[in-house]
């Protein structure tokens, strides 16, 4: 009987992403199974992965040569109890998939008997034989590295959405599925609010910290649990509140410190604001909040940081003319100074349901949304490809721009495209569709100021991208 893995684990034994997977799925080069692939099929699909991905291997490497350092092994290596849990897990599954072998192995022996009594030809007896044959030995090393990552992570699946992340190392639930991408509901995040309550379907789990927010005994015997306050043992389906939208997303009033302000252009600064511990910002990847100083300033400003780190809010300020807010910061906001978060609003966020390729494309200030979009994406790990081109009038209009280099380097599937041009867009806009002359095939992001964000949006439109495949965000400023 063949093994199935889910798409998320047969992505990370192979060392690609989701989207790649899905898209030989739907070229008919790999067979899916009710969402799932068999290791042999994999294997084949897949023949040097054994080979290349030593993903495990490399992290326990690590492990070691850092003599078991206290904060590696903290973020790599669960507790010694979890890990006895997957083993033990392991092990009573290695037994059951065994003595199933032995029962079908008794059948098939008393099979070929009886063939061979009742004087079948013996092309019968050589065809049953030859499909006995082991015939998973090209998956046989798969499997070994999958059930070493089973030991160190866990997979957990959420319903009734579907959507899969994995658990490492100590973190709980509730970051583990942050982390991935995933737009949970949740409040303090320290066990007081009961916001992350979700009802364990299968598997087991381990309490990692005391909550104060008492559950029922109603929900105690349905399985319910604080996500903030437990971690898997192992594999797991939970049932659990998701945000699918910016209507899902609840406004929030929110008093940050300011943790650092840093040039990154010669008329930008990165504001970086820390939410308190126990009221952090919940909030859709492109986004926007209103901020506003105790003097009375106020700005509305994208986020530019990923939900993943829903604590550490990222912002671009430009200077502009008569923007106290934007004059307050670049004469020296100052460490641990507050600054009030109202939101979030806005509908430009990423369409998660989507299967299509992304291209990004920003001017100006219109690069913070689609950066928070972009992280985004590469934590949900799903998209096949994705293309950034950014737009500007001058080459100091491209700031940050090693950190969408780093992004090209570092990620096979990324492509960036700085671009300098005029403020009516054709220039990106006939780079874009010289790259992807099929566009109706991908889901376009553009945001920038209103006039340039218009312009290519039209063009966009009348060379056959369909509406709803094109999201736009069109800057005032």
């Amino acid at each position: 009987m063949a093994r199935l893995l889910t798409l998320s684990r047969a992505a990370r034994l192979v060392g690609v992403r989701r989207g790649a997977l899905q898209s030989k799925i739907r070229s008919g080069e790999l067979a899916a199974f009710e969402g799932m692939v068999s290791a042999d099929d994999l294997a084949r699909a897949y023949p040097q992965a054994a080979l290349e991905d030593n993903a495990g291997l490399e992290r326990f490497e690590a492990i070691k040569d850092a003599a078991f350092a206290e904060r590696l092994r903290e973020r790599l290596l669960p507790s010694s109890e979890v890990l006895v849990a997957r083993l033990a897990e392991l092990s009573r599954e290695r037994a059951g998939m065994q003595a199933a072998l032995e029962h079908y192995r008794a059948i098939v022996a008393e099979l070929q008997a009886k063939l061979g009594a009742a004087g079948e030809a013996p092309g019968v007896l050589a065809w049953l034989k030859q499909r006995l044959e082991p015939a998973a030995q090209a998956a046989e090393p798969l499997l070994a590295q999958e059930s070493f990552l089973r030991i160190m992570t866990a997979h957990v699946q959420i319903r009734p959405s579907g959507r899969e992340f994995f658990v490492d190392g100590n973190d709980s639930l509730l970051e583990a599925a942050l982390r991935a991408g995933l737009s949970l509901d949740y409040g303090c995040s320290a066990g007081s609010c009961g916001k992350c309550k979700a009802r364990v379907v299968s598997g087991q789990v381990h309490r990692t910290r005391h909550a104060d927010y008492a559950l029922t005994a109603a929900e105690k015997a349905a399985g319910v649990l604080l996500m903030c306050c437990h971690t898997a043992l192992t594999d797991l389906v939970l049932e659990a509140r998701e945000a699918h939208g910016a209507a899902d997303m609840p406004l929030q009033s929110i008093e940050a410190r300011v943790k650092a302000v840093s040039p990154v252009g010669a008329d930008m600064q990165l504001l970086h604001l820390q939410t308190p511990r126990t009221n952090r910002l919940r909030f859709l990847a492109g986004q926007w909040v209103t901020l506003s100083l105790a003097d009375g300033a106020s700005a509305a400003h994208a986020v530019a940081s990923c939900p993943c780190d829903e604590r550490n809010l990222h912002f671009h300020i430009p200077r502009r003319a008569g923007d106290a807010f934007a004059g307050r910061v670049f004469a020296g906001l100052q460490a641990a100074d507050t600054v009030r978060i109202d939101g979030p609003r806005g509908e430009f966020v990423l369409d998660e349901a989507s299967p299509r390729p992304l291209v990004f494309i920003a001017r100006d200030t219109g690069f913070a949304p689609v950066k928070s979009i972009l992280e985004h994406a590469m934590a949900l790990d799903a998209a096949e490809t994705l293309a950034l081109y950014r737009s500007a009038s001058g080459e100091r209009g491209h700031y940050l721009d090693n950190l969408c280099r780093s992004w090209s380097d570092a990620l096979d599937n990324f492509r960036y495209v700085p671009l300098t041009e005029d403020d009516r867009g054709r220039g990106v806009l006939g780079r874009v569709l010289q790259d992807h002359p099929r566009l109706e095939g991908h889901d376009v992001y553009l945001a920038g100021p209103a006039a340039w964000a218009g312009a290519v949006e039209f063009g966009l439109l009348e060379r056959g991208l369909p509406r709803a495949q094109l999201h736009v965000s069109a800057l005032e400023v």
